[in-house]
């Protein structure tokens, strides 16, 4: 191969790489919110998390996108080796889709592809058509640099060594093996040396026969980028990516012997086309591989754990950082861990009231834990959104990004007013000061409505629901009214000498704070409708 040769070949494959992620980024963008929650769809069912696998990795483009994702999810205790495993063989499936694409006989239409995908991106600012845009787009850059890399590799089916080359591959498979891998380890994608293997057919040179042990030396070499991920996870995710080895190695040594009897069935397949048999192949050996191997999912675990060894304490990192090579992704999980903040931050602020109504602080370390874990969760996920913002994650994302910062600093707030009202238990139980049944009555009345408040706005947050907005400015006037009219009830009992002036501070103290949490809620809720925060 001449320097020329080699230039143009890297040339081609910078430029299949580049619209292979330019696609991926359309297709995810354009998934949106379907992809965003993506976990929610990962259940007990192995089935289930292969077809989650093999759904997003047809929208990002990467088998090794997906499985860093995985031991991402895995390192954060989002999910568990048996959904790890059932995702990591669905990814497998997902990435036969680019040998398809590539397999396409789009060599005349490819300058339409450049063409309509460059106007719409240029022309064009509804986020829908930009993402189209970006899908058409890709797919022409990448198709041109599959061309690319066919034109530079056309004189090799004039040189003997390349033929004595092929030859040798076909009949000593572990050279084919380690060309697949050595290559995969190289580019960091899989899709990528198939995509090599296409372009080399038309060079007419090379066989299904010599294209076998690549495409599975390749489905071994994917698998570097998740172990080296997992370096610094911790052991159950290090045990997710030993998985992904041991399963695509055992799925090679199982059909290692069945090379002549599929290379046969494709090619009766499609006999016209050697694409089209290196894409047929690629298929059934992922699909195959996964029927066969899901039943043992148990078995791949313990091998991990023997290899990887028993975990001493769990550890698990909040939003992984892996997580930002999918900002769509990234996003979502932001969200549910916003989510999970305001449960806790709910948490703490009806053990505190329920601790004040009832004169009893057994719950008093658990509240201040909680409190604690609000803080430093606070500080994990406003530092994962500083790096996310840095992503190219889009606009919409973008905006709601901003208007996270503000619901978590409203979330502390709660947090707050619900240490405050541990704090005026505290005092009432020292003091031993009391409350008539009217205002326990009162308290219990407004702790609901803030309740109700703070629910919808955690709802409104979730779901960018504006009716759920809606119901929580309501229940925050009604909030106001009860809160006005509770003070005005209240320094009429204290004129009538029905109880101390310490208990009517600690009253009043408790309404105030309950009052602010739903202004809080209120917070929350103008994110979503597009309103500014309280101070």
């Amino acid at each position: 191969m001449d320097i020329s040769m080699f230039i143009a070949l890297m040339g081609g494959l910078g430029l299949f790489l580049y619209g292979m992620k330019m696609m991926g980024d359309g297709l995810e963008n354009a998934a949106g919110s379907r992809l965003k929650f993506i976990l929610e769809k990962v259940t007990a069912s192995p089935l289930k998390a292969v077809v989650v696998g093999a759904f997003v990795t047809v929208l990002v483009q990467s088998s090794s996108a997906t499985t860093v994702m995985v031991v991402g999810f895995v390192n954060s205790g989002l999910l568990n080796l048996v959904q790890a495993t059932g995702v990591i063989m669905g990814a497998n499936i997902g990435t036969t889709t680019t040998a398809f694409l590539v397999s396409l006989k789009a060599d005349r239409i490819i300058p339409l592809f450049l063409f309509f995908g460059t106007v719409m991106m240029l022309f064009t600012k509804a986020k829908r058509r930009k993402d189209v845009a970006s899908i058409i787009l890709g797919f022409g850059v990448m198709m041109l640099g599959m061309r690319l890399m066919s034109d530079a590799m056309y004189p090799l089916r004039d040189s003997q060594v390349f033929k004595d080359l092929i030859i040798s591959i076909g009949y000593k498979w572990y050279l084919g093996i380690l060309v697949g891998l050595g290559i995969t380890l190289l580019v960091q994608s899989s899709s990528a040396t198939t995509g090599i293997l296409v372009a080399l057919t038309d060079t007419g040179a090379i066989s299904i026969q010599a294209a076998f042990p690549i495409i599975l030396g390749a489905n071994i070499g994917t698998c570097i980028t998740a172990l080296l991920s997992a370096i610094t996870a911790n052991k159950t995710a290090r045990k997710a990516a030993v998985i992904h080895l041991l399963f695509n190695m055992t799925g090679a040594l199982m059909f290692l012997p069945l090379g002549g009897i599929l290379s046969s069935f494709v090619t009766t397949l499609a006999p016209a086309s050697v694409k089209l048999q290196i894409s047929f192949v690629h298929l059934i050996f992922n699909v195959s591989s996964t029927l066969i191997l899901l039943p043992f999912a148990g078995v791949l675990i313990k091998l991990a754990n023997g290899i990887v060894g028993e975990d001493t304490k769990t550890e698990t990192e909040i939003l992984d950082k892996r997580l930002l090579q999918t900002p769509t992704i990234a996003e979502g999980q932001v969200v549910l861990e916003t989510i999970h903040l305001a449960e806790l931050a709910k948490k703490n602020l009806v053990l505190a009231t329920n601790a004040f109504m009832e004169e009893d602080l057994t719950h008093e370390a658990e509240i201040r834990q909680n409190e604690d874990r609000i803080n430093e969760v606070t500080e994990i996920i406003t530092n994962f959104l500083v790096e996310l913002s840095a992503t190219d994650i889009v606009i919409d994302e973008y905006r709601r990004i901003g208007n996270t910062y503000h619901v978590l600093n409203d979330l502390e707030r709660i947090g707050d007013h619900a240490e405050n009202i541990l704090e005026l238990a505290e005092e009432r139980v020292r003091k031993e000061a009391t409350l008539t049944p009217e205002g326990k009555e009162e308290i219990e009345t407004i702790t609901k409505k803030t309740l109700d408040a703070l629910d919808a706005a955690i709802l409104a947050y979730k779901d960018q629901d504006e009716e759920q907005a809606r119901k929580v400015s309501q229940f925050e006037n009604e909030i106001d009214d009860l809160q006005r009219i509770y003070r005005k009830r209240h320094i009429k009992r204290l004129q009538e000498g029905r109880f101390k002036a310490l208990s009517s501070v600690l009253f009043l103290d408790a309404i105030s704070n309950l009052e602010r949490v739903g202004d809080h809620a209120k917070n929350i809720a103008d994110m979503v409708v597009g309103g500014s925060p309280q101070e």
